[in-house]
């Protein structure tokens, strides 16, 4: 292309292309012949290009101004503009000036757009630290985003089901948890964009609080007139043995074999139970040497102290077992330690409280289990 000048009256310029010539008066207009148009998603945190349309001469150079509403906003004079929370519902457009040699400065206005929400995208996800064992605690790391979300909200899940409550970063894995695998959900929230939610993997299974120290095998016995039902009776006291409450969180494994064993689970007719030393009662449960023993009517039904504080049945049968086995363990008797405390389970709640509170599991202070 080839730019001469023209003799006239005044000066002209003349842009021949061709054969074809095409005359500008000095100090014309550059003109805009298709007008700027913006590219790009319209939504906050999206990068928005200015394309400056088509213009004669077409060596024009250009500047750039966006508007929001019409109004200049400060420093968006390039040809990018990333859209900001300050512009969601607005609409924005972009001017653009255009210069060259001898002309004027001409200049055109796009076409708008409406700024809609941006979107959060997850770049890592969520995950978790910790030890996915009972009585520990499991802690939400938020992963990684597009954007640096403003709030970082977590639900806990259980096997991938909600659960109700838990919706702090930290999560104490308790009896529910058990045997379950864990999760955590974030929910990801940045003023201008939408909210994102993106959830970790999941824990193994939620195991006991220790590994096993200690295996105990033993088997089961009765003594004179049972009208217990003993499958019930062999079932709940192996629940009260794998129960991560119980002396299974101190590290002792109690497996049930079908003779043998180093202890003997004995449930016995009341009438039974002093025969095995004189320093038991027919009123009450008792151990002498590998014998636990475990007195009938207790087991129908509890003691009058424990019924007067209208606790379960199932719990007084978790209690009992767990009493009369720690003794086995090492365990002597133990007194309330303030009043309002929980009971220790190696105190003889069957009796009296003594101003503790009733508990059917060994306590903090009797995990250490003596060696037996």
């Amino acid at each position: 292309m080839l730019l001469r000048l023209v003799p006239a009256v005044g000066v002209a310029l003349a842009l021949v292309t061709g054969s074809t010539t095409v005359s500008y008066a000095a100090g014309q207009a550059v003109v805009n012949d298709t007008p700027p148009s913006i590219t790009g998603d319209p939504a906050v945190g999206s990068l928005l290009s200015a394309d400056p349309g088509t213009w004669t001469p077409a060596e024009a150079t250009y500047h750039y101004q966006w508007l929001r509403d019409g109004r200049a906003i400060t420093g968006a004079d390039t040809a990018a503009y990333r859209p900001r929370a300050g512009d969601l519902q607005h609409e924005l457009y972009v001017t653009v000036t255009a210069s060259a040699d001898g002309f004027t400065d001409g200049e055109a206005t796009s076409e708008h757009v409406t700024v809609g929400k941006g979107t959060l995208l997850v770049e890592k996800r969520p995950t978790i630290d910790g030890t996915a064992r009972f009585g520990h605690v499991l802690v939400a790391k938020p992963g990684t985003w597009s954007g640096q979300p403003d709030r970082v909200r977590y639900q806990w899940l259980r096997d991938g089901k909600l659960v109700k409550g838990a919706d702090g970063r930290r999560h104490p894995l308790g009896l529910a948890d058990f045997g379950k695998r864990i999760s955590v959900r974030a929910t990801a929230t940045k003023e201008g964009y939408r909210r994102a939610v993106a959830t970790s993997g999941k824990t193994g299974a939620v195991g006991h609080r220790v590994p096993v120290s200690d295996v105990v095998r033993y088997h089961v016995e009765t003594r004179g007139s049972i009208v217990a039902d003993l499958g019930v009776f062999k079932r709940q006291a192996q629940q009260t043995f794998d129960d991560p409450r119980g002396w299974r969180g101190s590290g002792v494994e109690f497996r049930r074999v079908r003779s043998g064993g180093s202890m003997t689970l004995v449930l016995a007719h009341a009438s039974e139970v002093p025969g095995f030393s004189s320093e038991c009662s027919s009123e009450w449960s008792c151990r002498v040497g590998r014998y636990v023993i475990i007195n009938q009517t207790r087991w129908l039904h509890a003691s009058p102290m424990w019924n007067r504080v209208h606790r379960s049945l199932r719990d007084y049968r978790h209690m009992v077992v767990n009493h009369e086995s720690g003794h086995w363990l090492g365990w002597g008797h133990r007194g309330c330690p303030s009043r309002g405390a929980l009971a220790p389970v190696m105190q003889t709640q069957s009796k009296g409280l003594d101003g503790c509170r009733p508990n059917p599991w060994p306590t903090a202070a009797e995990r250490d289990v003596p060696r037996f």
